[in-house]
């Protein structure tokens, strides 16, 4: 059985814009942009802007989502997560729900 790779945060505004020029899908309630990595690890930058709402919004909402990227098995990649403006009125159910949609949209997740 293989480890499972290691959950990294994405730093420096250089990932970021490497990732926008990525693959990438869209849900109800987010973004995704990914691109595959050879080392055993997930790099993930989770962006909620100002349009999600004020600070306590914005950080539930990345909260949120951490935890979910934090649930799931996903193989070596680069992960942006862009929350959209309705994320701010999602459950964690429905923000789960749309994130493994995108998984499955983008080849990630079985």
């Amino acid at each position: 059985m293989r480890p499972r790779p290691r959950l990294v945060s994405l730093k420096g505004d250089a990932a970021f814009r490497r990732l926008r020029r990525a693959k990438g899908t869209r849900g109800r309630y987010l973004n995704l942009r990914w691109r595959p990595l050879d080392v055993p690890e997930i790099r993930v930058g989770i962006v909620v802007s100002k349009k999600v709402g004020k600070a306590v919004v914005r950080n539930r909402v990345k909260r949120r989502v951490r935890e979910i990227v934090r649930k799931s098995h996903l193989p070596p990649a680069e992960l942006m997560i862009i929350a959209r403006p309705e994320a701010a009125e999602a459950s964690y159910a429905e923000l789960a729900r749309d994130f493994y949609e995108l998984l499955k949209k983008s080849g990630l997740a079985g």
